[in-house]
């Protein structure tokens, strides 16, 4: 009998389990029907700042992620700072070229609004699987890891830092193989659009000590997400439990970095003490770059079950 294949493995895995992902439904999209040159077509996500839309861009005919950032009737200088380091940054990142990086195709401004055309990629993001009922095989969540620190060791080569690295960033198509980090250059917008909104839990639980204290982005910054992100897709929960901004910063800052093993004891001593030192209260004591967390994570991978 040929052996199963990744996709019917993953399908087996979760039925042994009673685990199954739900669908998602399509909602029809409420924003303006053209903006620069895109013809919105139906919602595909939205967050606490922002929308992506399936769009067209009528003059290619291409289909597109158009993200939307909404300001109407707000002004300010830090906001209109914001605004326009947010389009320098989004045409920084439009020179990475990594397949397992989403395409930034555009951006820009229009009135009440900011915008960004992304390549569209089928599938989810990896949100639904951080909750115990969905959780991955530990083979696969390694592998995508490995992904993800190879796609970030190549914008750090190109001297793009992500800064906003979570399972909402990543999108995911598991049939067909697909790994995508996307949202380059929207982390300073996200930012200054959490300041009006309050809902700052989401991004900073799992930002760097040093990013909570203000300090500026590097490479160790997006190591650090990275492990935060991979600890939650295996144990179910983020590693520090802060109900509060407060907390949170008190405990990420304070506290040890608590251990993959003390909740998930059946994972390898080598993959619970790599996530810990990806996650080290200073950026030096952490993998110096992504390529060498990518090749500690394969490393840790062989010592699993599951095709990865």
């Amino acid at each position: 009998m040929a052996p199963a294949t990744p996709v019917r493995w993953l399908q087996s895995w979760w039925q042994r389990r009673g685990r199954a992902a739900p669908a998602v439904a399509a909602e029809p999209s409420s924003a303006p029907r053209g903006i620069a040159g895109y013809r919105t077509l139906r919602l595909l996500g939205r967050g606490a700042t922002a929308e992506v839309h399936l769009a067209l861009h009528e003059a290619s005919g291409q289909l597109v992620a158009l993200k939307l950032f909404a300001f109407e009737g707000e002004t300010s200088a830090a906001l209109d700072e914001a605004l326009a380091r947010f389009v320098a940054e989004a045409d920084t990142s439009r020179r990475l070229r990594h397949p397992d990086i989403i395409a930034v195709l555009d951006a820009g401004r229009a009135p009440g609004l900011a915008w960004l055309a992304m390549e569209y990629v089928e599938g989810h993001d990896l949100s639904r699987y951080t909750v115990r009922a969905r959780l991955l095989p530990e083979a696969l969540v390694l592998g995508i890891g490995v992904r993800l620190a190879r796609a970030l060791a190549h914008a750090h080569g190109q001297g793009v830092i992500h800064r906003d690295i979570k399972p909402a960033n990543v999108r995911v198509d598991l049939t067909h193989d697909v790994v995508k980090l996307g949202d380059f250059g929207v982390a300073r917008l996200a930012d200054a659009a959490r300041t009006r909104t309050g809902l700052m839990l989401g991004t900073p639980a799992y930002m760097a000590p040093e990013l909570l204290a203000g300090g500026e982005p590097g490479p160790a910054a997006d190591i650090h997400a990275l492990a935060v992100m991979l600890y939650e897709l295996l144990a179910g929960e983020r590693p520090y439990r802060g109900d509060t901004l407060g907390e949170l910063i008190r405990e990420v800052a304070q506290q040890p970095v608590p251990a993959l093993r003390a909740r998930r004891p059946d994972l390898p001593e080598a993959l619970s003490d790599l996530l810990s030192q990806a996650m080290a209260k200073r950026p030096e004591d952490r993998p110096a770059l992504a390529r060498d967390l990518a090749e500690a994570l394969d490393s840790v991978r062989g010592e699993l079950p599951g095709p990865a």
